[in-house]
This record gives C-alpha cells, structure tokens and sequence, in this order.
C-alpha cells in the first residue's frame, strides 16, 4: 500500500493490525465493491414502484444525499465535543484526513462503516416509504458513490474540466484556507444557500503554502 506522501508516514488509528486495515480502502476496490452493491439495490428495487414514480423518488433520493453530505461534514465531521473520547471519534472520523488530506487509502470511506450506515438509512426509508424506498436509496447511494470518487479525485486528479476545476478549487479552499466553510463536495449549492461558502479573495493563506496552488490547483 502507498503512502499518504512521499515525505509522510501514515497515521495509525489502532494498534491492531486487522483494525486497521479496515480503517482504509484503495479506489479499485472502492469502485469493484459499489459496482456490484449499486446495481443490486436496483435490481431489489425493480417493479417496486411505477417508471416515472421511481425515477422522482431517486432524484429525491439525490437530494437527500446531498443535504445529508453537507450537514454530515458541517455538524458531525468538525464537532468539536468538550469529552476526550468524543474528541478521538471525531479525529477518527474525519480528523486524520484533514491531517494528511493526501493519504489515498483515507480518502474514501471504507466499506465497514459505508455499507452499515446505508443498511440503515435503507431502512429507515423502507419504513416510511415501503418497498418504493428502494428508490429513494437508490438515489441516495448513487450520490455517495458520486461524492466520494470527486472528494478522491479532488486530492489526486488533475480535475482541469470546467465543473471539476470548480469542485476541485471549493474543496482545497476548506482545507487549505478555511475548514469552517466550502462544507459540500459534490452540491457546493449548499454553502451558498447556508451562507459557508468562502470569498477566498478576503481570506487569508494558510502560512506555508502557496497561493497561486491553492486557488487554482493544478493537481
């Protein structure tokens, strides 16, 4: 396994060797893993419900996921508890990345704790919705699948398109400028509509790094 960079060791999370080997995922087997679990809650979900009943409820599904992506980084990932164990979860959650934010096996979220989270948002949304939540969720993974290879891709690909340019420039802002803003990933609209999108013009540089590849990134 590589590095987090060519200067860094990687941050141990637990002694135990099998622990911590569950702390971490490379994007193949992120990519294999979903592309067989995405597919399969399609199939669950077929004649569940009507085309055009289906197709809304994955697009508010979509929806869903990108207030869930927001409010989850804002509120859960930088909390800041007073209790010490509470302070170790959080680093354990998100802490790590935002200290070695190049690590490529941190920078997707590991199986072990995506899979189970999902069995239970599915299910809180096949109580309220019954087997037509299917589609819901269906939008819903869709989303994270989609915003966990752009937070990757963000710290490891050049993203020189227009709209990946963008996300790229919104993401390395919160980590490099200010980690109280620019919370969304993939629906950066939310920090527009919450008021936590960084004019990174006013804002100060981080010492240490320079300015010209934080604002425009070129990897």
């Amino acid at each position: 396994m590589k590095g987090p960079t060519s200067d860094e060791q990687r941050l141990v999370l637990f002694e135990n060797k099998w622990l911590e080997k569950l702390t971490v995922v490379s994007v193949r087997w992120f990519i294999a893993t979903w592309s067989v679990l995405v597919p399969a809650v399609f199939l669950v979900g077929w004649g569940s419900a009507p085309f055009g009943a289906a197709v809304s409820l994955a697009v508010a599904g979509w929806v869903v996921w990108g207030l869930f992506e927001y409010f989850a980084h804002r509120k859960v990932f930088h909390w800041q508890p007073k209790w010490l164990f509470l302070e170790h979860l959080v680093f354990l959650i998100h802490g790590n990345h935002h200290a070695q934010p190049r690590d490529e096996l941190r920078n997707l979220m590991p199986p072990i704790v995506s899979i189970p989270i999902g069995a239970v948002i599915w299910s809180l949304f096949w109580i309220v919705l019954g087997d037509s939540g299917t589609w819901l969720f269906f939008g819903f993974v869709c989303g994270y699948v989609a915003y966990d290879l752009t937070h990757y891709a963000c710290h490891h690909w050049p993203m020189r398109g227009p709209i990946g340019a963008r996300l790229k420039r919104h993401h390395m802002h919160h980590h490099f400028i200010a980690e109280h803003k620019n919370f969304g990933v993939t629906t950066i609209i939310w920090d527009r509509v919450f008021g936590t999108r960084l004019d990174a013009k006013r804002q100060p540089v981080s010492p240490g790094r320079d300015n010209e590849e934080i604002l425009h990134p070129a990897e």
